[in-house]
This record gives C-alpha cells, structure tokens and sequence, in this order.
C-alpha cells in the first residue's frame, strides 16, 4: 500500500541577494511519520521551515499539503538577474502562491520556532485559548451579543483537556513565562496543537534542554504521534532525540540536500560524518 503523503518540497530554492541559503531541496513526509531535517548549524534548515511555512516566498519552487499546491514561485524583478539556483524557468508563467504564515496554520500546518514565542503577558490556559480561536466561526456580531457562548464553553473545554494532556494542568493559572523552560517548550507544542494541525513542525524543540528534559520531550513527541495520530517534521540538532524516534531523517549542508534515509543508514553515511566534522557558520 503507497504512503499517504501530506508534504512535499519540490526544488525549493530560497535565495537572499547573493547567497544561496536553500539549494534545490526536494523531500516529502507522509501520514503518521516523524521525519528530521538536520546538518550543521547555518546548512539552511530553519529557512526550509520559513519557506514552508510562509515567512519566506520561495525563490523558485513549489510546496504541497496533502497533494494540494500551496506555494509556488519563480525568478521575477532583480531575482532573475540575480538567481543562481537550479531550475530558473520551470516554474515560470505559472501562478505564484504566497500565502501568509496565518492562512499555513489554517489549512492545518503549525509550528514551534528555535527561540520560545509564547505570550508571555498571558497565562498558561490563554496562551492555548488564544491559539483555539483561530478556528472560531463567531464574528464580532456573535461575539457582542454572546451569541457564541456555546462555541466560547467549548474552545475553552478543548484547552483545559489539551493543558491535561501535556500535564500542565497544575501551573495553568500560571505566567507562560514563569515555568520552567522544559515546561514552556512543552506549552509551545501545546499551543501549536491547539490549531488542530494535521501536520506539526518542530524547529529544535529541545535546545537548551538538559538531558533528563530532553528524555522527557523525546517521551512526550513520541506520545503526540501515538495518541494524535499527528505527522511531525523536525529539526533537531540534538543526535540522541533525532536517532531515538525519527522514522526518516533528511540532511543538509551549506543548504543542499546531500543525505536521505533511516537513522541508521545517515549515522553510518560518510558525508553526513564529513559535513559535521567539517563545521559551518551558524544559521
């Protein structure tokens, strides 16, 4: 039986001026998998993210969810002159896609970012509730004349069994900002959940983790897929977690694909050792 696919990267460069921070880069996650994009730090793989995610028009390329198109672009204005990639004309004189991060999230793509981005004025329970409003169907009409108190009492029973879920039940009343920091990782993962995506982005959730933290996210990642039922692309700069629960890795270097394949097949591949031994620039 083939594999449902729910993204794919078709030739995606992404070009700043001169330098080319994706190169070409072609790969695809399918239903109910956990796939890792990594490679030394500066090798392109957060602007992968930002590119699929819609922080970033491509230069040229096309990305697809759940076998829609949803972005697309080609070399125009300075970048033809400019463009250095592959492929500069097989995308041209077809439409381009641009959509912004906020209509990504809505056809069922989140994301967590490196940096922690919570609300950080916000409680625990509202940094949820504020992301399950993003598939309220209320208006401001509804909302004046509480009309939508029926939808508001719902959204609100979502966020308390998601706060459950993640065990942050305790500390709901609580700043975001004042848990722990392995805990506020855990409530961004939360909040992006609270989108109802289908496919779930992680950009190096376990930085600045120690290593009982990072077992417990490794634990708590392994669960969401298993429980949710949800697909996760992952970057990840942290080995252990990556080899422990990735059915699939993707690597880059100074952001060209160069290794595709299971974890054991990309520990023993000789140019991903060579492309870690050789260090970069940080992204």
């Amino acid at each position: 039986m083939s594999k449902e696919n729910v993204l794919k990267v078709e030739n995606v460069t992404m070009q700043f001026g001169g330098v080319i921070a994706v190169d070409n880069l072609n790969l695809e996650v399918n239903k109910g998998e956990i796939v890792s994009l990594i490679g030394p730090n500066g090798a392109g793989k957060t602007t992968a993210f930002n590119v699929i995610t819609g922080v970033y028009a491509p230069s040229n390329g096309a990305v697809y969810y759940k076998g829609n198109k949803i972005i697309q672009n080609h070399p125009q204005g300075k970048m033809k002159r400019l463009y250095h990639g592959e492929n500069p004309v097989m995308y041209t004189g077809h439409k381009v896609l641009a959509p912004t991060p906020d209509k990504i999230t809505a056809l069922g793509i989140a994301r967590t970012f490196q940096n922690i981005r919570l609300f950080k004025s916000q409680t625990v329970f509202e940094n949820i509730l504020i992301a399950k409003h993003l598939r309220r169907t209320s208006n401001v009409f509804t909302a004046t004349f509480r009309l939508n108190a029926k939808e508001e009492a719902r959204m609100r029973a979502e966020a308390e069994e998601l706060l459950e879920m993640v065990d942050l039940t305790d500390v709901r009343d609580e700043l975001a900002t004042s848990l722990p920091y392995g805990k506020q990782r855990h409530l961004e993962i939360a909040r992006a959940l609270a989108t109802q995506p289908e496919l779930l982005l992680l950009d190096e959730p376990a930085a600045g983790m120690n290593p009982q933290e990072t077992l417990e996210l490794t634990e708590f990642i392994d669960r969401i897929r298993t429980e949710l039922g949800m697909t996760i692309f992952m970057i990840e700069h942290h080995m252990d977690l990556v080899m422990e629960i990735s059915d699939r890795i993707y690597v880059l270097d100074f952001g060209k694909p160069i290794a595709e394949g299971t974890p054991e097949e990309i520990r023993n591949n000789p140019r991903v050792i060579e492309a870690y031994l050789g260090g970069a620039q940080d992204e």
